[in-house]
């Protein structure tokens, strides 16, 4: 396996603080920006990099040596509610990531959207499809991402939804809604960024809810 030269946007985060630690014990070498104050969050053999996301000139002098940027900034835990917040965070951040990661010449862009079309978070879906297309269009080789929602620690009260979903994804007619809109598991996701790490897309690929779910 070859040594990747990491850099990830939102390690301190839900998904980052993982997938920074996963990174680490399979020999990868890891950069993470962090706020002012938020480098103790991070695992032990990390090299923290103080900056803003939502600022690409910051941005672009800390991105290398790294060749892979995985781009997680985000406002935590979405609702419909956020729609403002989706736009003033996710949107500038995706945007201030791409340019950055152009600047300094990254190989390959890891990215996580949301799985569309969907009935919900409509606000949400708009603001990560308008980062896919602004990603499919920088020239960049990319792996993008498409979870519905994240099953783990804090983030567990759609289990109660599981017995619809298992006979949604038997039926003819739901079945492939229920699989696109399907929940996947912390360690699932994690796993899937991994790959994506280790496996560079050769032009721009996207990973849907039944894709994630096989990387673990």
């Amino acid at each position: 396996m070859e040594r990747r030269r990491v850099f990830v946007a939102g390690g301190t985060g839900y998904l980052g603080r993982a997938l920074v630690a996963r990174l680490l014990e399979r020999g990868h070498e890891v950069r993470a920006l962090v706020r002012r104050g938020s480098e103790g969050k991070l695992p032990r053999g990390c090299e923290a990099v103080a900056g803003d996301p939502l600022d690409d000139s910051t941005l672009a002098a800390s991105v290398p040596p790294s060749e892979t940027f995985v781009q997680l900034v985000g406002v935590p835990r979405p609702s419909p509610a956020k729609a403002r917040q989706f736009r003033e965070i996710d949107l500038v951040a995706g945007h201030a990531s791409v340019a950055a990661a152009r600047a300094a010449g990254v190989r390959h862009f890891v990215y996580v959207s949301v799985a569309q079309p969907a009935p919900v978070m409509k606000a949400y879906q708009a603001v990560r499809a308008e980062v896919e297309s602004l990603l499919k269009d920088s020239g960049l080789r990319a792996t993008v991402l498409r979870p519905w929602y994240v099953l783990g620690p804090g983030h567990r009260w759609p289990l109660v939804l599981r017995p619809f979903y298992y006979v949604c994804e038997r039926l003819p007619r739901t079945r492939e809604t229920a699989l696109r809109l399907g929940f996947v598991t912390h360690e699932e996701m994690t796993a899937a960024l991994v790959r994506a790490v280790e496996d560079p897309a050769g032009n721009f690929r996207v990973l849907a809810v039944p894709d994630i779910r096989t990387s673990a």
